[in-house]
């Protein structure tokens, strides 16, 4: 049907016509770059879009898991009370720890003993 935006038989035919001029254990990022160096991106655009989309997947999920992990370590049963804007700022910080520990917090402390008090009178 015409919804597709690339045909797989021409798309099999452009990546064919380069493995003639390139060697067979050769990366995907080696022949993108054979092909911009030597002109071949406009003569082969589906197989360098292809290949471009190939490049950039993520090959993990990493930085996913591990923030699910750290998430299990902070909310334990004492902190399932928490309200859900604070359990996702320190489930922030201790998946940044390496950038929370560089910042200064003096600053921001005193800017909130500054401020009011923003208690509620009985």
């Amino acid at each position: 049907d015409d919804m597709r935006d690339i045909d797989a038989s021409d798309l099999g035919d452009e990546l064919k016509a380069p493995s003639r001029c390139i060697s067979a254990g050769s990366t995907p990022k080696a022949v993108l770059e054979y092909m911009c160096t030597n002109k071949m991106t406009t003569l082969f655009p589906n197989a360098f879009v292809a290949l471009r989309i190939l490049l950039t997947l993520p090959v993990t999920v990493a930085s996913g898991e591990r923030s699910f992990s750290k998430l299990k370590l902070i909310k334990t049963h004492l902190l399932s009370t928490m309200t859900q804007e604070r359990l996702v700022g320190l489930a922030t910080i201790s998946t940044e720890h390496k950038l929370a520990q560089t910042l200064d917090f003096q600053e921001a402390v005193q800017i909130f003993a500054t401020k009011k008090a923003r208690k509620a009178t009985l």
